[in-house]
């Protein structure tokens, strides 16, 4: 009986730890949904659930800066020249004409001011 005992938390165990890791990238209602069948107390819920979301915010705090710091290095007019000089430019372009309403008939155009 204790060596089925200790298999089930060895198992919730490593339900845990792999969720911890992956929880970085899952909902809050995902990993709610996880950990609802488990037999864990609440407080360990609500960590994993912080946890997640700190690791979260972390790793979109250390994205902004990577690309902040990868843009700050570009040389933008070496770059739109390179552009410019090796590719076309092409333009999909859609326009559609909207009827006016009555009332924007009567007082004139909308831009007029």
């Amino acid at each position: 009986m204790t060596d089925e005992k200790d298999k089930k938390l060895g198992d919730v165990l490593k339900k845990v730890a792999s969720l911890g890791m992956g929880a970085a990238f899952m909902t809050e209602d995902a990993i709610k949904n996880i950990v609802a069948d488990l037999p864990i107390p609440k407080d360990i819920v609500a960590g994993l659930l912080q946890n997640a979301k700190t690791a979260k915010e972390d790793f979109a705090t250390s994205l902004r800066e990577e690309f902040r710091k990868y843009l700050s290095k570009l040389d933008t007019e070496t770059l739109i020249d390179y552009i410019l000089t090796n590719y076309d430019v092409e333009l999909d372009a859609k326009f559609r004409f909207k009827k006016k309403d009555a009332t924007s008939k009567k007082n004139g155009s909308e831009g007029d001011s």
